[in-house]
């Protein structure tokens, strides 16, 4: 089957013929649809997450497709249904699975990012212990509307409807408008948040405002993003995201806090930060601030965003701004390093 390999971090991924896989007596192998292009492949193209090693490496982590081979072990899941597989994939053993938490499994990989579970930048994956992971489309759901809820919008969801209390008339912050930025403008919008997003782009501002968003500022045209934040919500947002990752939308979203309120990072950060960024933490302690971190989302909860699909509440298809084929991969990933992506871009065509 066709796959992109990661040979050279940085360099264009190798698109060639890889074995197919075969379904584990729990898993099945999924035919992919459809899968998201997400700024955590190009961190992982770039080789900034230290510690793993993805040489020869399919990567892919967003996609959905139909069953077509099931495990013997498999109860849930049938050649034919339609399913969404998540990045974070559990072995359903340990501690955390049993407590609920399967999206932060102490044994289970990522996929596309480890080599016991190639990813979905290929024609068909493997998903391993299926009855935990996956989730069945709702009928009538295109695949292509759901490519990034895997990742961006379960991970967006996640932290501002679980892990940060959002709640009717906050104000909330999102500093960078990409696929994963927009997924929380729509999300705390539909939760009765008042938004303000950030970014450099008027463009993904524009859509940020048909997304939801009450009020816009870009960066490029203030010198005091936070203190614009703060003239704007009269006094500091409630709840401030960082959708990017980089040292300075972090500060950024800590400095946009009004007294009590929270910060939710859900961005991963790049080889400049190596995943540690300074903070003002005497300020945060004085205003009794909150730092969350927020890490994907269990897949016995993906009702709740169908949920409020099929209620036109909360809109994925929306952020679908380009369908591209497996062959424009490395252009859309190279795009991504000058961000001149836009919303959530798919792969349809393998």
């Amino acid at each position: 089957m066709r796959a992109a390999v990661l040979r050279e971090y940085g360099e264009p991924l190798d698109i060639t013929d890889v074995e197919r896989p075969s379904a584990a007596e729990h898993g099945v192998v999924v035919d992919v649809e459809t899968c998201g292009i997400c700024r955590s492949d190009w961190h992982g193209w770039q080789g900034d997450y230290q510690g793993m090693d993805l040489i020869g490496q399919v990567m892919g982590h967003e996609p959905a497709g139909t069953v077509i081979e099931v495990g013997e072990e498999v109860e849930e899941f049938r050649e034919g249904d339609e399913v969404v597989v998540p990045f974070r994939i559990a072995d359903g053993s340990c501690s955390r699975c049993r407590n609920g938490h399967t999206h932060v499994c102490e044994n289970g990989p990522s996929l596309g990012f480890h080599e016991s579970v190639p990813g979905a930048f290929g024609e068909e994956i493997h998903s391993p212990w299926a009855d935990v992971n996956l989730s069945m489309l709702p009928d009538g759901v295109d695949p292509v509307e759901m490519a990034g809820l895997g990742c961006r919008f379960m991970t967006s969801f996640h932290a501002l409807a679980h892990r940060a209390d959002v709640s009717a008339g906050d104000w909330v912050a999102v500093h960078g408008c990409g696929g994963i930025g927009l997924s929380a403008v729509d999300v705390a919008t539909a939760l009765g948040g008042n938004v303000v997003a950030v970014d450099l782009d008027d463009e993904k501002l524009d859509l940020a405002r048909d997304l939801g968003a009450v009020a816009t500022v870009n960066a490029r045209d203030v010198e005091d993003v936070p203190k614009e934040v703060r003239d704007v919500t009269d006094g500091g947002a409630d709840v401030s995201v960082d959708a990017l990752g980089i040292a300075e939308t972090c500060q950024n979203s800590v400095a946009s806090l009004d007294y009590f309120g929270q910060h939710v990072q859900i961005g991963l950060t790049t080889k400049e930060e190596g995943g540690h960024v300074s903070l003002p933490t005497d300020e945060m302690v004085r205003k009794e601030l909150e730092f969350i971190g927020s890490y994907g989302m269990q897949p016995t909860r993906y009702d709740e965003i169908f949920s409020m699909v099929e209620h036109d509440r909360i809109h994925p298809a929306d952020l679908v701004s380009k369908r591209v084929s497996l062959d424009d991969l490395n252009d859309r990933l190279e795009a991504m390093t000058d961000f001149e992506t836009q919303g959530i871009e798919v792969i349809t065509e393998y």
